[in-house]
């Protein structure tokens, strides 16, 4: 035994030198540009891609120079103030309104004359991620010069096939097709028009249209990627449809059976100006995705994309380090909270982080609770699930929030009409109410507030709780999507020994899977998509009638078995809760950024030259 396992730990060392020896002679790129709405600010999912994979080494090491380009609003208070807050580490070098040129003479006359042609403002800098900084070029199109939009609208009709005329009264639509020229023009004043061995990442349908631009003005010189992060055109026919994911996901296994593809089942997705980016990418020279489910539905668009390979590079999950001290620590000032805003300490805590968005189904973690409320209060066992989420990313003042706690009791309670609950959220609310109304030994709290810190949050929170406390401390995090290409946030308390309630349509449970995660107590996979024995549909078109009395039937079942495997695997002794802390930190670190970055992303990048 003694000398299997040290041949064992002999070959996986060898493993290591070897993976070592691979990214070291690994050629550099001389430039790799990423074209995102997310290059100066992180607003969400791509904001905590770029921030995961642009602070590794390894990609520091591969890639001589990269750039993040985007747009900006310049003349909205709240976009810049949160660029250049110090948390953002962004570092401005030039910006002419604000007086500030800090670059080469002969960069400042080169952006200053873009300025001049495209009718923008330029905001240039360096930004840092980790230990490492990388530069940004962000542009205003608010006046963009009209000639430089029909041109624009132009060749992409001609080049493309877009037709913007069907867009024209879309605003956001207009605000990236007005960036795309420009765009480009700054970037070739930055790099002197001489990209060399260069890459144009495109995060999104939003990154496309500089991309576009890139294949106009100056074909060949960038090797042009389109990377998934979702696919537009599929978000809403899953929400939109009350069979949701049960329905769409089945309709797609099937319809790539039988060679059918979303225009064959769904209908004309023309109308919806993202799908129509989507198509003209098409041609591109490779093709990402962040899950093998977003890869589905890359292929799903056309044969065009059905033909093309496509390359995995996951996202990341945090990987860090605590220990079962700093654990109790964080979930003691849960529970103390819980106290505070209930009159009990709850024996587990859970959470659920997340937007206040139809594709999260805020409702499933309601029947799951349904299951467990029950099975707690048989064992004298009692739980309190604070959902953070919030239908306005920016949250609402301190000032209202402490008001608010102060008149009716918020969080616990909540009025509509004041700006306290807004669009989903009085709805969420409503069953909430419901539920708390005949739970018997749980609770739920709705805090509907962007921060997670006394001064955010009211003065009955501890004045020693931090955001990370809600990651370090719950037992456990719910994440049970219709609609998720992949789920960072649902795995961040992972490395933490949370238990992590998922859906088998969040795009992070394939990775889990390829890693051995589902193997472990902390991994509780909830599957809404399978359909049950004996339930048959004879094609593709038929399983479209799946509806929401079938989706209901499922749910019910699936998630009583979730909170069966919940109940189980809550750790009761000290013991069980270690094993979960150091499985959950082995896994989140075999999906680290890290692995990431050296295994996934640069391989797909170096295999275009």
């Amino acid at each position: 035994m003694k000398q299997a396992a040290n041949k064992i730990r002999r070959l996986k060392k060898e493993l290591k030198i070897k993976k070592g020896i691979k990214a070291l002679t690994m050629s550099q790129l001389d430039l790799v540009v990423h074209s995102t709405h997310e290059a100066g600010i992180k607003l969400g999912g791509i904001g905590a891609v770029l921030d995961g994979l642009l602070a590794q080494a390894a990609y520091s090491e591969n890639v001589k120079r990269s750039i993040l380009v985007g747009p900006i609003n310049t003349s909205d208070d709240l976009d810049m103030s949160r660029l250049f807050a110090p948390r953002n580490h962004f570092h401005a070098q030039y910006l002419t309104w604000r007086g500030e040129n800090d670059v080469a003479p002969e960069l400042a006359h080169a952006f200053n004359q873009v300025e001049r042609d495209y009718y923008v403002y330029i905001v240039y800098g360096k930004k840092k991620f980790g230990a490492y900084e990388h530069e940004i070029l962000l542009i205003d199109p608010h006046n963009a010069n009209p000639a430089s939009v029909s041109e624009t609208k132009y060749f992409f009709s001609e080049q493309f096939g877009i037709d913007s005329f069907r867009y024209q009264s879309d605003g956001e639509y207009n605000w990236y097709l007005a960036a795309a020229a420009p765009s480009f023009a700054a970037l070739g004043a930055l790099v002197n028009w001489s990209p060399g061995r260069a890459v144009l990442l495109a995060h999104e349908w939003l990154g496309l249209p500089m991309a576009f631009a890139a294949i106009h003005r100056q074909p060949g010189a960038y090797k042009t990627v389109f990377y998934a992060h979702e696919v537009a055109t599929m978000r809403p026919i899953v929400e939109s449809d009350r069979g949701h994911d049960t329905r769409f996901y089945n309709v797609l296994k099937r319809a790539r059976q039988e060679n059918l593809y979303v225009t064959d089942l769904f209908g004309d997705q023309w109308w919806n100006y993202r799908h129509a980016m989507l198509n003209a990418a098409g041609n591109f020279d490779a093709f990402l995705a962040v899950s093998d489910i977003t890869m589905n539905e890359l292929q799903f668009l056309s044969p065009q994309f059905a033909q093309r390979p496509i390359a995995l590079v996951y996202n990341g999950v945090p990987a860090q380090t605590i220990n079962l001290d700093q654990r109790w620590i964080s979930k003691d000032h849960l529970a103390v909270y819980a106290q505070n805003l209930l009159g009990f300490r709850p024996t587990w805590i859970f959470s659920h982080v997340t937007r206040m968005v139809l594709s999260k189904a805020l409702w499933r973690d309601i029947r799951v609770m349904e299951h467990l409320d029950n099975m707690l209060a048989a064992r004298n066992e009692s739980a309190v699930l604070f959902t953070l989420s919030s239908t306005i990313p920016a949250g609402r003042s301190s000032e209202e929030v402490w008001r608010w706690e102060s008149e009716y009791g918020w969080p616990v309670n909540h009025r509509a009409g004041n700006g306290d609950l807004q669009g989903l959220e009085i709805e969420y609310y409503q069953a909430i109410q419901e539920f708390n109304a005949r739970a018997r030994a749980s609770r739920i709290v709705l805090a509907n507030q962007f921060g997670w810190s006394r001064d955010r949050s009211g003065g009955r929170m501890p004045a020693e709780m931090e955001y990370m406390d809600i990651r370090r401390g719950t037992d456990v995090e719910f994440g049970q999507s219709i609609y998720e290409p992949f789920g960072i946030a649902q795995l961040e308390p992972l490395t933490f020994g949370a238990l992590c309630n998922l859906s088998s349509s969040c795009g992070c449970a394939y990775f889990i899977e390829k890693r051995g995660g589902l193997e472990l107590n902390n991994i509780v996979l909830a599957d809404y998509i399978t359909l049950p024995y004996g339930w048959e549909y004879p094609n593709a078109y038929a399983m479209r009638n799946i509806g929401s009395h079938e989706r209901d039937q499922i749910e019910a079942a699936e998630s009583y078995r979730a909170a069966q495997k919940i109940i189980e695997r809550l750790p009761r002794q000290g013991h069980d809760a270690w094993v979960l802390l150091e499985n959950g930190r082995a896994l989140a670190e075999k999906m680290s950024w890290k692995v990431v970055a050296e295994e996934q992303l640069l391989p797909a990048l170096e295999k275009l030259f």
